[in-house]
């Protein structure tokens, strides 16, 4: 397999994203290549003292980069040389088998939904998160993909996302759930409740009805559909609090008892752990026609290495063949809009 990594993308770029493909390297079977496409100088520089790097890593140059704050069409349309579009590029002409960017997010969206194109039957491609609660994994979708949609998009979101959570979670029936502002079906604006009918008429889908936002972290559901704008706030909010959370408990207990805090530390740091996004390494754009694993800007080396896992596990499990058969099976009963 070869996989195509935006050397230039995220804060930690590119002497992070090189140092985490080089980690990854006992992840990849004997016939897997990680390419990694940038500033062929900067990434030679930071590949120089890496032995044997050769055998798994190549480089495509690419001379230009889009920022973080850029206006993703018109980036890729003025930046053709840009690390995202030639990425998208290499993968479109069948030269990469998966792209991987913790760059623009915006901007690796277009790229990949102007190159890769979507899945047959798919009407937007969406980001699907996956979270950790207490009481199991919860795949959130989407989370910045698609900031304008109809209920058709997050009814497929919903079907999509439950596939995932099959192959990934090893959930063999997803209870799938809708996010508003209360569980009463009455509750939410008109999106939320034409959605709301989609699900309910589909008798594969294991719908479990509305959820709030705390609903998600009490075992109420393993999937949840928003639209991209409110699902990318939900989940900065998460990243937000989990962060403040464990400082302040980790200060409240040095505080109160240094002797205790330190007992405490070790438990601290693993579920601290558990709730980094660089353990899960990226979120699939799932419903396009490939393999887009879309990384947090802030993503460590560790965070590439267990990207390039992610990919390697999205690719083993042919999601993208169950989400097209899934679909199928819609159009074939004379649902599809």
């Amino acid at each position: 397999m070869r996989i195509g990594v935006d050397a230039m993308g995220g804060d930690f770029a590119p002497a992070g994203v090189v140092k985490g493909a080089l980690d990854a390297e006992g992840l990849l079977g004997d016939d897997d290549k990680i390419v990694l496409i940038g500033d062929e100088s900067a990434i030679r520089e930071h590949l120089a003292e890496a032995d044997g790097h050769e055998r798994f890593i190549r480089i495509e140059h690419a001379g230009e980069v889009i920022g973080m704050d850029e206006s993703p069409v018109e980036a890729l349309r003025q930046k053709p040389g840009s690390s995202i579009a030639k990425m998208a590029t290499l993968a479109a002409a069948g030269e990469l088998d998966a792209i991987i960017s913790a760059g623009n997010t915006g901007a690796c969206v277009a790229a990949a939904q102007m190159r890769l194109r979507r899945l047959r039957g798919v009407h937007r491609p969406g980001i699907a998160i996956i979270t950790p609660t207490y009481a199991g994994p919860v795949i959130m979708c989407d989370v910045g993909a698609n900031v304008n949609c109809r209920p058709e998009h997050l009814y497929q979101y919903g079907l999509m996302s439950a596939e995932y959570s099959r192959c990934i979670c090893g959930i063999a029936e997803p209870r799938v759930a809708l996010l508003s502002i209360g569980s009463e079906d009455a509750k939410g604006n008109q999106l939320v409740k034409e959605t709301r009918e989609l699900f309910k008429n589909d008798p594969e889908v294991k719908f479990v009805g509305n959820v709030e936002g705390s609903d998600m972290f009490h075992g109420a559901c393993d999937v949840v559909v928003t639209e991209g704008f409110v699902g990318n706030v939900a989940l900065k909010l998460m990243e937000g609090l989990a962060e403040g959370l464990f400082k302040s408990t980790y200060l409240e207990l040095t505080r109160l008892n240094p002797d205790l805090a330190s007992q405490f530390e070790h438990a601290i740091t693993t579920i601290r752990e558990k709730y980094d996004f660089n353990e899960y390494g990226g979120a699939p754009l799932l419903g396009v026609n490939g393999i887009c694993i879309i990384c947090h800007g802030a993503s460590q080396a560790r965070g590439i290495t267990n990207a390039i896992g992610v990919t390697l596990d999205f690719a083993e499990t042919h999601i993208n063949d169950r989400i097209t058969e899934r679909l199928g099976r819609r159009r074939q009963s004379g649902d599809d809009s």
